[in-house]
Parts: structure tokens; C-alpha cells; sequence
């Protein structure tokens, strides 16, 4: 399954493309669309929409992911930065992607391990998960969006297909068996998590079997 994932910006939106296969992660490309600083904003966010829907048309995606806008400080930003990402985000539905989104904090947390991990550990990551990508800033959050998206994709499947057993043990996980995530049976009786097998996928993803 090849997944788009998009890093909105007014000045540069960032976007990368993964194939999914399983537990299987591939570099396929990603780049950055920018946007002329000196044109009106209505010219700019056509700039970032047409960017978009070229690379999509491009290398054909079959689903998209895209960050969930995060509220600064600075109010002006924040409304340039939802206009944005309204843009881009308008680009794959307009062409029939499904789109999910997902919080920045969710994005890391998926990819680094830790949900407020600086942009260096995010890029670090992306590369050891997608061996031959050199991605850097807003191109690599775009494929750890896309990343995001894939391990949550395969968590859903399987939970749907019974392959993860819902449950906990004194907030304590167990440990990876032949792709379930195990805890022991507690006073509930039931087994697992579902975001226990997100962790999973990440650390098996880590040590070089979700790679190529």
C-alpha cells in the first residue's frame, strides 16, 4: 500500500511517500512544495494545492495522512497555518484519497518513542526506519506522518482480525509472541492492548524487522 504523508506550512509544506507492506516500510520519495513569499495569499495557497495534487498525481498514493493543526502563541500564524493546511488537505480528498490526521505529539510518539521528541530525533528515526531516504526538516515529519499512518493502519487491521487481544496486567506489557503482544492474565482476565501492539510495531520496526 503506498501512503502520502503531509507536513502543511504556508511557506513550505513538506510531503512523503512510503509503500507498506505488513510490518514493511520503504522509502519511496519526498520533497517539499513551497509557496512565493511575494505573491497574495489566495495565489499562494494555489501554489501549495496544485504543488500537492502533482505529486500525488505523480506517484499515486492510495491513502493520505496529514498533521493535525497545532494552536501557537501568535494568532495571525495559527490562521495562516489552518488556511494552509486547509489547502493541502483539500489536494488528496479532491482526488478521491481517504485522509486520516493525526496530532503532532501522536506523530512522535508513534515514530520516536516519546511524544514532545525534538525534530533531530524525528529525523533520525525516519532514516533508520526507511533506510536510503536523506529527508531532512519537513519532509522527513511528512513520512513520520506517513510512518504513523502505516503502523496505524496495520494495528487496526489486525485488531479487526483478532490478532491483538485487548486487555492489561497492572499497567504492565508483555513481551512480542510470533506478532501478539502478551501480558500476562490479570484480575480483569483479559490480555494485550491495542496500543501495546502500536509499541510493538516500533520497536520490531527499530531493530531492523519493519525495514527493508
Amino acid at each position: 500500500m503506498r501512503l502520502i504523508g503531509l507536513d502543511p506550512g504556508l511557506r513550505n509544506t513538506g510531503w512523503g511517500i512510503i509503500e507498506a507492506e505488513g510490518n514493511r516500510l520503504a522509502h519511496v520519495a519526498s520533497g517539499i512544495v513551497q509557496s512565493d513569499q511575494d505573491k497574495p495569499l489566495a495565489e499562494r495557497l494555489c501554489q501549495l494545492f496544485d504543488g500537492i495534487t502533482a505529486v500525488i498525481v505523480e506517484w499515486q498514493p492510495r491513502e493520505a495522512a496529514i498533521e493535525e493543526t497545532f494552536v501557537n502563541k501568535n494568532p495571525t500564524s495559527t490562521l495562516k497555518l489552518g488556511q494552509a493546511r486547509g489547502a493541502v488537505l483539500m489536494a488528496p480528498a479532491k482526488l478521491g484519497l481517504p485522509v486520516r490526521e493525526y496530532g503532532a505529539n501522536h506523530v512522535k510518539k508513534s515514530v520516536v518513542g516519546v511524544g514532545h521528541a525534538e525534530k533531530r530525533q524525528v529525523e533520525m528515526m525516519v532514516r533508520r526506519l526507511l533506510p536510503g531516504s536523506t529527508a531532512t526538516a519537513d519532509a522527513a515529519d511528512a513520512l513520520a506522518i506517513a510512518i504513523c499512518h502505516a503502523h496505524h493502519r496495520g494495528t487496526s487491521g489486525r485488531w479487526a482480525g483478532g490478532a491483538v487481544m485487548a486487555g492489561v496486567e497492572g499497567g504492565d506489557l508483555g513481551a512480542v509472541r510470533g506478532g501478539r503482544v502478551g501480558a500476562g492474565r490479570g484480575k480483569s482476565g483479559v490480555r494485550g492492548s491495542k496500543a501495546a501492539w502500536e509499541q510493538a510495531l516500533l520497536a520490531r520496526a527499530a531493530d531492523g524487522k519493519g525495514g527493508r
